[in-house]
């Protein structure tokens, strides 16, 4: 199993249950994993270090075992390999169907390969079940968000920053990296459904002396909202990466939009879109806008 290719797909068998597990593949298959929103063809990731038959071995090992499943589904997701990781996941559900976070990965995943009902649907039976869950309420605010929504992008977003509070409690302050991860969404959400008192309101928690260590560029965007940075300290379309050009990219383009520069807006999705990093968020709300969905 380990020489990279198998005709067949080894099962694992469970009382109650069959399960398929996807193809071992060493390389993911020449056929898409996905078409975009506007049609082009979005491929995954080679799997140079053989980490799936890695996880696949473990899972087989103890086939009803949740972590070595999820570790599964993590290990093809990391690969680009979301429609592999969605069946992995509904297999566990198969074997637990109250599991919270078999459906927030699930749901993830569908965001990822722009499923976006069927995630809203994972996502909302997750929170049924966990709703104290930061990842859940902020993978479905952003689910809704791409359906255009945005009240209730609103309204799960306003609940993951509840989360965020009730973490934080007893500490002298919130944990900045949560909050301007949430934050910075939340904005966009508040101003396309036309609550910019709102979204002013959520600005004035935005501090430029935040101890914010991983969700830099989410905080660098609330800081050009407040007037405190400036487009081309957050993003250099000719030298950026295609990560970077995602990520940063869509809050500027849309900061443009707010602002009534409809064409600048229009050049930076144009531009996230020609990158290479599909998966990302901001990759994916780009081609929300320009298909028009």
């Amino acid at each position: 199993m380990l020489d990279g290719i198998t005709k067949s797909r080894p099962c694992l068998l469970i009382p109650g249950f069959l399960i398929a597990l996807p193809a071992l593949s060493q390389a993911p298959s020449e056929k898409p994993e996905i078409r975009s929103l506007l049609g082009k063809p979005l491929h995954a990731q080679q799997d140079e270090k053989g980490t799936i038959a890695a996880a696949r071995q473990k899972l087989e090992a103890e086939p009803r075992n949740i972590d070595h499943l999820l570790a599964l589904g993590k290990t093809y997701a990391d690969l680009w390999r979301y429609n592999d990781a969605i069946a992995v996941y509904t297999r566990g559900i198969e074997i637990e169907p109250e599991n919270a976070m078999l459906y927030r990965h699930r749901g993830h995943r569908y965001i990822s390969t722009r499923r976006f009902k069927e995630a809203v649907v994972d996502l909302e039976k997750a929170a049924r079940l966990n709703d104290k869950n930061f990842d859940i309420w902020y993978h479905l605010g952003l689910a809704h968000y791409l359906l255009g929504d945005f009240g209730r992008a609103v309204r799960a977003y306003e609940s993951c920053l509840e989360v965020v509070r009730d973490a934080s409690r007893g500490e002298k302050s919130q944990t900045d990296d949560s909050f301007v991860a949430v934050a910075d969404w939340l904005y966009m959400y508040y101003r396309r459904a036309g609550k910019k008192s709102e979204a002013d309101r959520l600005l004035e928690r935005v501090r430029p002396d935040m101890n914010v260590k991983e969700n830099l560029s989410y905080f660098h965007r609330l800081l050009l909202y407040k007037g405190l940075k400036k487009e081309e300290e957050l993003l250099d379309l000719a030298n950026a990466s295609d990560l970077d050009i995602a990520t940063r990219g869509y809050g500027v383009a849309n900061w443009n939009f707010y602002s009534g520069r409809k064409d600048r807006a229009r050049e930076i999705f144009l531009k996230i879109v020609s990158g290479k990093h599909w998966p990302a968020f901001g990759f994916i709300a780009a081609e929300v806008e320009l298909a028009g969905k």
